[in-house]
């Protein structure tokens, strides 16, 4: 059996004729309060415009943004993210598990780093290890 997903309790077709107060109503208060301030966030507006006008001319072509703070909403069902990490831009596919969160969330900042061995003359019992 296949596992439907749900953004809290509803499916992707229920969000297809849903408003955005509705849509609010869903959502923590923290994403609540970004979405509703949006006129004192001029770049977060400018993001929605610029999201709605690329949805209509060509919903596959990437949205490439360093906006990681945006909560994203059911219009962006589907479309396709380029978010700047502070290096690069991750490719962020927008599904329905993604609704309510930041685009930041899917672009990690930091790496994971690996080290290796220590290096020769570290420890004490490396200071005797012959060098090729």
């Amino acid at each position: 059996m296949v596992k439907k997903e749900v953004f809290r309790g509803m499916d992707e077709s229920s969000f297809e004729g849903m408003g955005m107060d509705e849509f609010l109503a869903h959502l923590t208060s923290r994403e609540r309060r970004t979405l509703r301030r949006l006129n004192q966030n001029p770049r977060l507006k400018q993001l929605i415009e610029t999201v709605r006008k690329v949805k209509k001319e060509n919903p596959k072509k990437m949205i490439k943004t360093h906006i990681r703070e945006a909560v994203i909403l059911p219009e962006w069902l589907g479309l396709t993210f380029g978010v700047y990490n502070g290096k690069e831009f991750k490719r962020v596919e927008i599904t329905i598990k993604h609704l309510g969160k930041r685009l930041g969330e899917f672009a990690h900042s930091t790496g994971r780093v690996m080290h290796s061995g220590p290096g020769v003359g570290a420890t004490r019992g490396s200071k005797f290890v012959p060098l090729k």
